[in-house]
């Protein structure tokens, strides 16, 4: 049975200052709540008692029951066994699934100008949909990109919409959060700096390095002008219709973009 104190904390939990306040960010569904397992030791596990898991109405594989999931942890966790009512209470998505966990933010990642100048890593700029930087948590995780950037204006990684779009990747990439606009100028000279922009060179026909930072743009807006000034590779994905959109979705030009860096690398 779980306490209506405990309801009333995850529900909390999707506000970014009660995140601040107790530490703490939640996730949904037996895989999201496994793969972030395997590196984060969950504080708190919600689960239905049914016996076997269920997500999407199928069937998950014995991985994803509870003893399997105790076994990839080493630290205590606090166990609460909830009916399908309960987990209705308590889940912050629109269909519930199974299981879910409360986690602990991570310590923050230490600032190394050093080792963000030596890889490639993804700078977020004022990205304001958490759906998008959770999809782009995830997409990094896809091409091996291990750092992100994420700017001052852009929102919150550990949000709860976030969190279930990067489908467990969270765990994955390191984050830092941090003023893009005092770290990226530290970096010039250092690595090659990469934005998408209307104006920019064709990115299929540019030499690409296998290092540099990439400036991923707000939704609407682009790139913000102090970050513009910094880029010195624009890069271009280029329409092919003539009655194109006026952008992308910048989960989607993340993708396109981190796909074509990772073809010329081979």
């Amino acid at each position: 049975m779980i306490s209506k104190a405990l309801i009333k904390d995850i529900r909390k939990l999707e506000q970014r200052k009660y995140r601040k306040q107790m530490g703490l960010f939640v996730a949904e569904g037996p895989k999201t709540v496994m793969d972030i397992a395997r590196r984060y030791a969950p504080r708190t596990l919600i689960t239905m008692d049914n016996g076997q898991w269920t997500m999407d109405n199928v069937r998950c594989a014995e991985s994803f029951t509870a003893p399997a999931l105790l076994s990839t942890v080493h630290s205590p966790l606090s166990t609460v066994i909830v009916t399908p009512d309960e987990m209705r209470q308590a889940s912050l998505l629109q269909h519930p699934q199974s299981m879910m966990a409360l986690f602990e933010i991570p310590a923050p990642v230490p600032l190394d100008i050093d080792a963000i100048a030596s890889d490639l890593c993804i700078a977020l700029d004022g990205v304001q949909d958490p759906g998008n930087v959770g999809t782009i948590l995830r997409i990094a995780h896809w091409f091996g990109v291990k750092t992100i950037l994420v700017g001052r204006d852009t929102a919150d990684p550990y949000q709860p919409k976030a969190v279930q779009a990067s489908m467990g990747s969270i765990a994955s990439v390191d984050i830092i959060e941090c003023d893009l606009n005092e770290v990226l100028p530290q970096l010039q000279g250092r690595t090659p700096i990469y934005g998408t922009l209307l104006d920019g060179q064709n990115i299929y026909t540019e030499p690409l390095s296998d290092r540099g930072i990439i400036i991923m743009g707000n939704e609407g807006r682009g790139i913000s002008s102090l970050l513009r000034a910094l880029i010195d590779k624009p890069l271009l994905i280029p329409p092919y219709a003539a009655d194109h959109p006026d952008s992308l979705n910048v989960g989607i030009a993340t993708a396109l973009t981190l796909a074509e860096f990772r073809r010329k690398s081979f």
